[in-house]
């Protein structure tokens, strides 16, 4: 049987973890979430919604330490339910990653336009009245292209990569912040809250799962690690990812918040980089923010497309969908086929442009709750029984951080899809959710009836 080259370091977990949670959000949304939750909810949001993830994040360092599988979810629902039951979150899960994939390819286009204001031209189709215009439908597809490629060699090759834009990213926002935040005043921040406090955290907790999506990536990378690689590190690059992820958003809208009357730039394009303008008074800030968002969009793409890809191999080696897609490269140990598949999605996700992929992102956040729940019950299930690979069974203490992982799961579903919650599902978030849903029904039923048949 074929094995994934084993190459990842304690690093390169680290860097994945991070960069597939953090993406261009904090670019192209910041004035989504200011108005929101105002200056402090906002923060708020993402300090205390980041927090609640720690004990899911502890439950997947115990399980892929325990169970190193690029399954993921798929494997460790498989050790406590049924065959159904580890498909759907393993189905769901990978739809958490995969949409960020072709959001990312059509963010680089609005980027590149925002820098070149020549590439907003050449219109070719409108969706939803949106236009979509060749420049861009040609940076993005030739990203996809490069990634593509990139996996397709070799993880070494994409983990190199992952680890060059994490730290430059990380480097260019420490510069642009500390700059820009010089010039800033602290009567820059009210509104403090854009409704009432509570309602204004409630609306930006029920999407912090979205953009913290990404810290149980690494669990999908699992096999790939270096033969010396321990075990424990595997939590420890998990709880590092969340750490980082919540000091850079809630800086990040700290900053924004502080270097200029954001309430007065919220119908700006890229509210952040106007902020960081207007206090510099001087494009060349402007220059470093959206160096750090290309690469902070790289890396975020390059991170769930390894995800996304793990998880289809996946489901393929266990043959849940075609099992074609369990194919590895002989020469480059790669899920090959898998990786040749999401890129071909992306390219073809991306045609449809922003005007639709907007709302299906925010199944996201559904889909990855659904995938922590699935997880953290399995968790729960399989050490109440002792079927957990070289564990005893769960003291009170481990029983109460597991638990409390179930319910922030649990609770985070339910805000986006009880009418009562503000913020909730509309329409074409459940019509985006049932496409996905029937999409994996028939894709499981096509394998279940080849087997029968």
């Amino acid at each position: 049987m074929s094995h994934l080259a084993r190459k990842l370091r304690l690093t390169d977990y680290f860097t994945l973890a991070w960069g597939t949670m953090v993406g261009v959000g904090w670019l192209v949304v910041m004035d989504d979430w200011l108005l929101r939750g105002g200056a402090l909810g906002a923060l708020l949001g993402f300090a205390i919604g980041g927090a609640l993830l720690f004990p899911i994040g502890w439950v997947y360092g115990r399980l892929v330490a325990a169970m190193p599988d690029a399954a993921g979810e798929i494997a460790y629902t498989a050790a406590a339910f049924s065959r159904p039951v580890s498909f759907s979150a393993g189905w769901m899960m990978m739809l958490a990653y995969f949409i960020v994939c072709p959001w990312e390819a059509v963010a680089v286009g609005r980027i590149a336009g925002y820098i070149v204001p020549s590439l907003d031209s050449l219109e070719i189709y409108r969706i939803a009245g949106r236009p979509v215009y060749l420049p861009h439908l040609v940076i993005g597809l030739g990203l996809t292209a490069l990634l593509t490629t990139l996996n397709y060699r070799g993880i070494r090759l994409s983990a190199t990569f992952q680890n060059w834009t994490a730290f430059g990213t990380l480097a260019l926002f420490i510069v642009f912040v500390a700059l820009g935040a010089s010039k800033g005043s602290p009567r820059n921040f009210p509104p403090l809250f854009t409704h009432a406090p509570l309602v204004s955290f409630l609306l930006m907790i029920q999407i912090v799962p979205y953009f913290m999506t990404g810290f149980e990536s690494v669990s999908k990378a699992a096999e790939e690690s270096t033969p010396e690689f321990r075990s424990q590190s595997f939590l420890k690059a998990i709880w590092m990812a969340i750490l980082v992820g919540i000091l850079f958003y809630t800086i990040v809208i700290a900053a924004v918040a502080f270097v200029a009357p954001w309430h007065d730039l919220t119908g700006e394009k890229f509210m952040t980089a106007v902020a960081f303008q207007r206090a510099v008074r001087s494009r060349w800030i402007v220059n470093v923010i959206l160096a750090a968002a290309l690469l902070s969009l790289f890396k975020c793409f390059n991170g769930n497309f390894v995800a996304a890809s793990r998880l289809l191999f996946a489901l393929g080696r266990r043959g849940l969908v075609d099992a074609r897609a369990g194919t590895i490269h002989p020469r480059h140990q790669t899920p090959s086929a898998a990786v040749l598949c999401i890129g071909l999605a992306t390219a073809a996700c991306m045609l449809l442009g922003d005007a639709i992929l907007v709302p299906i992102t925010e199944v996201g956040s559904v889909a990855c709750a659904i995938g922590w729940a699935a997880t953290c019950a399995a968790y729960l299930f399989m050490r109440r029984a002792r079927t957990l690979p070289g564990q005893l069974a769960l003291s009170a203490i481990e029983w109460i951080v597991a638990g409390l992982g179930l319910l922030v799961a649990i609770a985070m579903f339910l805000m986006k899809i009880i009418p009562a919650v503000p913020g909730h599902f509309t329409v074409h978030e459940w019509l985006a959710l049932g496409i996905w849903i029937v999409l994996g029904a028939i894709s499981h039923r096509r394998k279940v009836d080849a087997v029968q048949g």
